[in-house]
């Protein structure tokens, strides 16, 4: 739960240094709620924060199957053009999960194949071919 704590702590305050583009010691906004409920008997837990500059942060999970935790939640901050930077995230036994429509995507796969790089890959299998062609004979 302590690591948690801290994860939730540093997003927290990098949202608010985006959010405003102040240096952290300058950034002073009221928390309008938070909430925490520390694991339970089942090891189940959740967060929440709100500041009065739109910062929102909602996490909850349980103890993971393999010793760990997992955890689902999403995450928001104002952006200086009035929008809002939103973010859901799930994390357990495989990693950090972020979703966003500000996050950047990789090209989807397979991407297509350029010709003179398909050329060469016919032409090592011609070579393959005449080498084994070769080996036989021998």
């Amino acid at each position: 739960m302590i690591l948690f704590t801290i994860f939730a702590v540093v997003l927290l305050l990098v949202a608010v240094a985006a959010a405003d583009k102040l240096p952290l010691d300058n950034a002073h906004f009221a928390i309008l709620r938070s909430d925490q409920h520390n694991p339970n008997s089942e090891g189940a837990h959740s967060f929440d924060f709100e500041t009065e500059n739109g910062i929102n942060f909602h996490v909850s999970g349980s103890q993971g199957a393999t010793g760990g935790a997992n955890s689902i939640g999403d995450w928001s901050y104002p952006l200086p053009d009035g929008g809002v930077a939103s973010f859901k995230f799930v994390a357990n036994e495989n990693g950090y999960q972020p979703e966003s429509s500000l996050l950047p995507v990789a090209p989807a796969f397979p991407h297509p194949i350029p010709d003179f790089v398909l050329r060469q890959i016919e032409f090592a299998e011609q070579q393959r071919a005449a080498e084994a062609r070769k080996g036989a004979q021998q």
